[in-house]
């Protein structure tokens, strides 16, 4: 049997094991002394270790205070064991949250500043760059403005009827800017008493002239002849031989009383020379120009 056992037997039964213990230790320690005169210190304290007298009562006491120590020591790890949680399905959407604070107002102007902004602030730090100097592009008037003004044009009309004599070269004059709309008289060039334009700037000029001639009167003096026309000619400085002209040569065999000559093209002019209409009448008759007669002209270009 173990000491244990022993002494729980012993406190049950009332044994007054104490005392015997006590006695047989003195006997024994009694007997013993002489002949353990050679030992140690140590072995002698640890022979009286193993002959002392063990207390019933304090050894249940440690006992019972010992197994009371190991299961709350086996209780405490058992509660830091944390079992497995099972997940189960997952469960129904919750209802939606309220709705949000209204968001901030975008418009046009707000997004075109914005725009003005980013490119303000692109454009420093472009500037910023060390070594790289940036010139901003120049715009031409084709960029900025489509459609370029005119700034020199005319369309005036003749005044009264104008009479050509026979095989005679006569200037046009004495013009009016009509007064229904459409017609146009722009610029300073055109003189409209003595029907001259003059060219405010060196450039390329478009001329026109819609030139209405009456001939009834050649036509009561015969059959024609084969010299029988007029030219109708918009000359630079009143040189039609020495200078460019535009010139259109009609004849005269028309069945109306009254028909039209065309005249159309484009001339270059220097700065102050000016250009005029002259109708030159080589038939045996002379010839009407009739009131309403066009005159028209623009700066093309420089």
């Amino acid at each position: 049997m173990t000491a244990w056992t022993v002494a729980i037997l012993a406190t049950v039964l009332g044994l007054h094991w104490p005392v015997t213990a006590k006695k047989n230790s003195r006997i024994i320690s009694q007997h013993t002394e002489p002949f353990n005169t050679t030992l140690s210190n140590s072995e002698e304290l640890l022979e009286s270790r193993e002959h002392r007298p063990v207390d019933p009562h304090s050894s249940w006491i440690k006992f019972v205070q010992l197994d009371g120590a190991k299961k709350s020591k086996k209780c405490r790890s058992n509660r830091k064991k944390v079992l497995p949680s099972l997940s189960g399905p997952p469960g129904p959407a919750g209802p939606p949250g309220p709705p949000g604070p209204p968001g901030a107002e975008v418009t046009a102007e707000l997004l075109l500043r914005e725009f003005k902004a980013m490119v303000r602030e692109a454009t420093e730090r472009r500037a910023e760059v060390p070594g790289e100097v940036r010139t901003p592009p120049s715009l031409s008037d084709a960029d900025v403005h489509p459609y370029r003004r005119v700034d020199e044009a005319f369309h005036c009309k003749l005044r009264g009827v104008v009479t050509v004599d026979k095989r005679t070269l006569r200037e046009l004059q004495n013009f009016q800017a009509p007064l229904a709309k459409g017609a146009f008289l722009r610029g300073s060039g055109m003189d409209l008493v003595t029907g001259r334009f003059t060219a405010p700037v060196t450039g390329i000029y478009q001329f026109s002239a819609n030139i209405h001639i009456d001939h009834s009167e050649m036509k009561s003096k015969g059959p024609l002849r084969p010299r029988d026309n007029v030219r109708v000619l918009i000359c630079i400085e009143s040189l039609c031989q020495r200078n460019t002209s535009l010139e259109v040569i009609a004849g005269l065999e028309s069945n109306s009383k009254i028909f039209t000559v065309y005249v159309h093209g484009l001339l270059q002019l220097q700065a102050d020379q000016y250009t005029s209409i002259f109708v030159d009448n080589s038939a045996g008759a002379s010839v009407s120009i009739q009131s309403g007669s066009d005159f028209m002209g623009l700066l093309v270009g420089v």
